[in-house]
């Protein structure tokens, strides 16, 4: 799939304003700073079209975008556990995550980001494990591949795996990415592709 046309729609706090045409959407979601403005940006051709910052927290509503006049919309969910919103911020954030998540009839698959920099983190563990509570269709995506060696980029990834294995049977899709390089563009479009044909 390539995406010709992608185009801010709305913003809000409520997953009950999103669109009402029932069009499939895929939902980016991650820790803060784990680059998901910049893979949304990759994945769409459109250089502005998520707001990619240094600083970590700047998505704090739910944003969705049509793609390919309206064919499907994705939806860039805010980013969870970042410390320096306080508690109260942190609360909010998560009430908003978890309706969308729970409530949006609508979502297709959520794609959950990991920066493959890093050793398995606990609230990405805790955060899988609720979603495989809730039965929530999903897919893992590896950010900043390019950032280490291959060698250590497949331990962190290897570890975060077999961490997984203690917890789940079976793995949901895992996607490999890195937004400077335009890798895991194509594996993942084809994704979304083959799943809309299904629907």
């Amino acid at each position: 799939m390539i995406i010709k046309d992608a185009q801010f729609l709305i913003s809000n706090t409520d997953y009950r304003k999103g669109p009402s045409d029932g069009k499939p959407e895929y939902a980016f979601i991650g820790r803060s700073n784990v680059g998901k403005s910049s893979l949304i940006n990759m994945l769409t051709n459109h250089k502005g079209l998520a707001m990619t910052s240094s600083k970590p927290g700047k998505t704090q509503l739910i944003n969705h975008f049509t793609i390919n006049k309206g064919e499907w919309y994705l939806v860039d969910l805010p980013g969870y556990g970042y410390a320096q919103r306080g508690k109260e911020g942190r609360e909010n954030i998560r009430k908003i995550i978890e309706s969308y998540i729970l409530n949006r009839s609508q979502l297709t698959s959520l794609f959950l980001l990991l920066d493959s920099r890093h050793e398995p983190q606990k609230i990405d563990l805790e955060f899988i494990n609720w979603l495989g509570e809730n039965g929530i269709p999903f897919a893992i995506v590896f950010t900043k591949i390019d950032k280490l060696g291959k060698q250590k980029v497949k331990g962190n990834v290897d570890n975060y795996l077999s961490r997984l294995q203690e917890d789940w049977e079976e793995f949901p899709p895992v996607f490999m990415t890195s937004s400077e390089h335009k890798l895991g563009k194509e594996e993942l479009l084809d994704y979304i592709d083959q799943i809309n044909k299904t629907l």
